[in-house]
């Protein structure tokens, strides 16, 4: 039985030239029980289709039909879960939940309303913060709030407008299986909105894009079979699931293609050094048959460092923070050395002191005990050897995307012509797609935009090293896939030593020659390393279609989940898990070969 019906929806905002098309001829049909995912990047318009289903806006053309009748206005039977929580800060738990059971069951007595909240606080795992604000709240025991506040207006159909995203990658996969338990549990028909394939894969029963452009529309259904319960471990092994994933993945990569890049610029470096890093020459020009992309010699000349094994060395490093309690210890023995060239990526539980030892490298944080050597020099503060994008670019929003970049180059290239100057801007921001927008101002710029002149400015600088700390953790999932693609597309041309701090294990294995992952903290250091031998250059798309790929991925999920909840697993065990990633691998090559 269809219980929720979209015909021919339409919707706009603006008039004349600042209309602004955003959905058309969205025709959709959910049954009783069903789980539907609507997959899409940001700005498309998935906000707008989910405030259209709650009643919240009115559509252009076409209507909403819930069980048989045209909506007119939002209602009790459609319960909203926002990714923005809108908690009462100054109620507790109990508090903001009773606001939303007082409001449809005002009827009932007190204390049948007050079993209701109960009931699904307790649901959510917040029975132990009943009585707390929501201030004392982490991002995600806020965002259990908000959907025990839905789930308690016992709602017909349970609308999502991507609960979860705000949240990082490890809270937000243990928010999920909780989330999957509850939908279980609760049967209700469901409409999500997400940019993340695996959350709607562990979901939902039918995933449907969203295909960007002015307006965006509904594009082909991916039935997803897997019997309820789903566990993340084992769908990894299930070759339906891989091969799910795979289509689902590459139609969105393919209709995302482009989105919002500008075509890159065939242009010609400057062979300049930046300053302390060797004397200026002249202007490079361009040998016969030489690339275009060629980046600057700098690279190859002024990073060229004194070694290549042990460029980069952490000696038994150790961070103590002074509190009231006492000295607090969050890395403790961290010991890591890195050739020149290589890429690392740390990743663990929030807390495990990854973001430390990163800003410890860039020389923004003292070191308490033992040393960082990069080329054979101690660190002891920052200096532009050591380029650092973090999880915000901190754009100077006034200024173009241009001179943004140019703010570094300017610094490090005093020497340097304006032309040579000019020349070293524009080519790092046409190698991130955006050459049609450097004159845009910062603040007109998406989030991901913004990202990419954080790593243009980044690489811009010819530094020796490369400090990503969860570059891409405030983007959406598919546009983080993006970026990614980018960030690998740039690096393979200059092959700058690389450490990114990651919660993502996709993305860590995307970017990795090896995986650093560390300990619980406090107290936190190395658990485990995993080299990673797949093909270079990687993109996204060939990584998901390696048949090695999944093993790797196994390996830092069992990784994460030993350490779930502060736990500390023993040598044993986590050889034991590197042992199951090798037998895969071996079982894999061997049907590979078998079937030659």
């Amino acid at each position: 039985m269809t219980i929720l019906e979209i015909s021919r929806l339409s919707k706009s905002f603006g008039e004349g030239r600042a209309r602004n098309d955003v959905l058309a001829d969205i025709d959709l049909k959910v049954k009783e029980g069903e789980f539907i995912a609507i997959v899409g990047y940001s700005g498309t318009g998935k906000t707008t289709l989910i405030s259209l289903l709650a009643g919240l806006v009115e559509p252009d053309q076409g209507g909403v039909i819930f069980k048989g009748r045209e909506i007119d206005g939002p209602g009790p039977e459609r319960g909203v879960v926002f990714q923005s929580y809108s908690l009462m800060p100054w109620l507790s738990v109990f508090g903001n939940v009773m606001l939303a059971v007082d409001s449809v069951f005002s009827k009932a007595p007190k204390a049948e309303r007050t079993a209701i909240a109960d009931k699904y606080i307790a649901m959510v795992g917040l029975a132990h913060a009943r009585d707390r604000k929501p201030a004392e709240l982490s991002g995600g025991m806020r965002q259990r709030v908000a959907v025990a506040r839905a789930l308690a207006m016992r709602p017909e159909v349970l609308l999502l407008d991507e609960p979860l995203s705000a949240l990082d990658a490890l809270t937000r996969a243990k928010l999920q299986d909780e989330f999957a338990a509850i939908c279980n549990e609760e049967k209700k028909t469901i409409v999500l909105i997400t940019n993340d394939v695996d959350e709607a894969i562990l979901l939902a029963d039918r995933i449907i894009p969203l295909i960007p452009g002015t307006p965006a529309t509904l594009g082909p259904a991916f039935n997803v079979p897997f019997a309820r319960p789903r566990e993340r471990g084992e769908l990894n092994h299930d070759d339906a699931f891989i091969a799910l994933r795979a289509e689902v993945t590459e139609y969105l990569m393919e209709v995302g293609a482009g989105r919002d890049a500008g075509a890159a610029r065939d242009l010609v470096l400057p062979n300049v050094v930046p300053i302390g890093q060797g004397a200026v020459t002249g202007t490079r020009q361009q040998a016969a048959g030489e690339p275009a992309d060629v980046p600057p010699e700098a690279y190859g000349r002024a990073a060229e460092g004194v070694r290549v094994e042990r460029y980069l060395e952490f000696s038994q490093l150790k961070k103590v923070y002074p509190t009231p309690k006492g000295p607090l210890t969050v890395v403790d023995g961290f010991e890591l050395s890195m050739t020149k060239g290589e890429f690392v990526t740390l990743i663990g539980h929030s807390g495990c002191g990854k973001s430390t030892v990163l800003s410890m490298a860039a020389g923004l944080n003292p070191i308490t005990e033992g040393t960082v050597i990069l080329d054979g020099t101690h660190v002891t503060k920052a200096g532009p050897d050591r380029a650092v994008v973090f999880q915000a670019p901190s754009l100077m929003p006034w200024m173009t995307a241009y001179d943004n970049v140019a703010l570094g180059v300017d610094q490090v290239y005093p020497h340097a012509s304006a032309a040579e100057r000019r020349d070293i801007v524009e080519y790092y921001l046409s190698r991130v797609g955006l050459a049609d927008s450097m004159e845009r101002a910062a603040s007109d710029l998406s989030n991901g935009m913004k990202q990419r002149v954080g790593i243009a400015r980044a690489f811009a600088l010819s530094p020796k090293l490369l400090l990503l700390d969860e570059p891409f953790g405030m983007l959406d999932s598919l546009t983080r896939w993006e970026l990614q693609d980018v960030l690998m597309d740039v690096w393979a041309r200059t092959q700058v030593t690389a450490v990114c701090v990651t919660h993502d294990v996709d993305e860590a294995i995307l970017l990795a020659d090896r995986v650093v992952m560390m300990s619980n903290g406090p107290n936190a250091r190395i658990g485990n390393i995993m080299e990673v031998d797949l093909p270079r250059p990687r993109s996204r798309k060939a990584l998901i279609n390696h048949r090695d790929y999944y093993a790797y991925r196994e390996e830092l999920l069992d990784f994460l989940e030993a350490y779930e909840g502060g736990a500390h697993p023993g040598a044993e065990q986590l050889s034991a898990i590197t042992a199951k990633r090798a037998s895969r691998i071996a079982r894999q090559k061997a049907a590979a070969e078998a079937a030659e």
